[in-house]
């Protein structure tokens, strides 16, 4: 199936795009970006912008989209690594930091004290870092596992307070065991977003699909609405692109007036935000989100805010 004209994207390269390079292997760090293969890494490291994907880059699960490598790391963790990151954050100047993380079934707690750690580094070492227009801290988003759905997993990652807490649902629910790994589950990932909301109300949820796996765009709405009902208060909807010949092959390409329609049918659901576009991804524009979110806020604005941007389209 040959790839639409919407979905070109930028060759990487300029001085951000290798300053931000030099700087990550110098910090010996993995980001999403360059692991699972983003069609967004050029524009993002190109504003000097980057997602750190914690421990380590093998993944012990294999789901059918993701290019991630998979295998069993036997329980290895680098304690070094939340130092590390929190110092990057602070030699890069980002005033928004996304968090991700493979999979880490080996852990006894799954990863969750490693999100901790480096959310409370982050924190701490960032401190006195304030953004030139408003004064606020640096903020962090968690995109984290399903830590196996267990409260006090969640609870822990919580109480390191990100400003954001994401999970991706991936999938509608009914090709979900398809994609994901049998570990994982539709019913699951609701409840990890459901008992975040639950626990700390005040804690944006946030929770991110591709389309063009097999779905139809009615399964795409009800999922939308199963979100919904969790309290999940940010949806993402992207175009799913094959990163290798192992994953599933694309089934269709959407066109990008339907993520628009998407987007706003999102918001006439309730959610306070929307973000769907051909190349969209769960912390792309990360910070842009969530301030257009803080802007609405501050207006007095009752409704979701529409971001407005779409790549590619």
């Amino acid at each position: 199936m040959r790839k639409p004209d919407w979905l070109r994207m930028r060759l990487a390269s300029g001085s951000e795009f290798e300053q931000v390079n030099e700087k990550l292997r110098r910090y010996r760090l993995n980001t999403v970006c360059t692991s699972a293969r983003c069609p967004n890494l050029a524009d993002c490291w190109g504003r000097g912008t980057a997602t750190f994907m914690i421990l380590g880059n093998v993944c012990t699960r294999l789901c059918r989209f993701c290019s991630v490598a998979t295998g069993n790391p036997y329980g290895k963790v680098d304690e070094t690594e939340p130092d590390r990151v929190a110092e990057a954050v602070r030699d890069l100047g980002l005033k928004y930091v996304v968090l991700t993380s493979v999979d880490r079934d080996d852990l006894e707690d799954l990863g969750a004290g490693a999100f901790a750690r480096t959310v409370v580094k982050v924190r701490r070492q960032n401190a006195e870092v304030r953004t030139q227009d408003n004064g606020q801290r640096v903020r962090v988003e968690v995109l984290t596992p399903d830590f196996g759905a267990r409260r006090e997993l969640l609870r822990q990652v919580i109480d390191a307070g990100p400003d954001v807490f994401g999970h991706n649902i991936e999938t509608v629910e009914r090709i979900s065991p398809e994609v994901r790994d049998p570990r994982a589950s539709y019913e699951q990932s609701l409840g990890v977003l459901q008992t975040v909301k639950e626990l700390a109300p005040e804690i944006l949820t946030k929770s991110g699909l591709m389309a063009g796996l097999g779905e139809t765009d009615d399964e795409v709405l009800q999922a939308m609405r199963d979100l919904r009902r969790t309290g999940c208060d940010i949806v993402t909807i992207g175009q799913y692109l094959q990163p290798n010949k192992r994953c599933l092959v694309v089934a269709r390409y959407v066109e990008p007036a339907q993520f628009k329609r998407w987007e706003q049918q999102a918001l006439d659901m309730g959610f306070r935000n929307a973000f769907c576009g051909p190349l969209v991804r769960s912390s792309y524009m990360a910070e842009q989100v969530f301030s257009r979110d803080q802007a609405r806020i501050a207006s007095g604005i009752q409704t979701g805010t529409q971001f407005g941007y779409y790549p590619g389209g």
